[in-house]
């Protein structure tokens, strides 16, 4: 059980890339104007949960658990803009089944349990590289191999910038 003082925490569960991918999508950084994200922040959120009570989180750790996915390849292969939101973003033209099947398997979870998520828009598969950055140029780059197996769930605190904290974490099973 994670212990902490807090009434509530901001959470979400997210894909947490490898070093290599990480260190890759770092890379792709140097190219977007804004503020970029930092190292150690890059990710791909799956579930956005806002502020949650103390309570929920064994929930949380137990829907995190029973993932029943296998490892899936990510081709991150293009970079994008979010217009409204100022926010250039690495993604994929074709996302693989086995990503929106897990993110429909974690929101159906947690509607179960009757825990509130972030359904104001579709999944749109990305990882964010800046905000407040300008409409990115065409960037031709080497397609990003991501072997996703790893999914958090993520604590957020806005304390002198931004810092994410993993409460939980899980690692899918390889495929045979």
């Amino acid at each position: 059980m994670i212990s902490d003082t807090a009434q509530t925490h901001r959470l979400f569960y997210a894909l947490w890339p490898d070093d290599a991918t990480r260190s890759a999508l770092a890379r792709l950084q140097t190219a977007v104007s804004g503020r970029r994200i930092p190292y150690e922040n890059l990710h791909m959120t799956l579930a956005f949960l806002g502020e949650q009570p103390v309570g929920v989180l064994s929930a949380l750790q137990k829907i995190l658990a029973g993932l029943p996915v296998t490892e899936f390849v990510l081709t991150l292969d293009r970079i994008g803009y979010f217009t409204k939101s100022r926010i250039a973003w690495a993604g994929t033209r074709a996302a693989p089944d086995q990503l929106f099947a897990l993110q429909r398997h974690l929101m159906n979870e947690l509607a179960n349990r009757n825990i509130p998520a972030d359904t104001r828009s579709a999944f749109k598969p990305h990882v964010t590289l800046a905000r407040d950055a300008s409409v990115p140029d065409e960037l031709p780059f080497e397609p990003i191999q991501w072997h996703a197996d790893h999914v958090c769930l993520v604590a957020s605190s806005n304390e002198q910038g931004v810092h994410y904290r993993l409460l939980a974490s899980h690692r899918v099973n390889r495929p045979a």
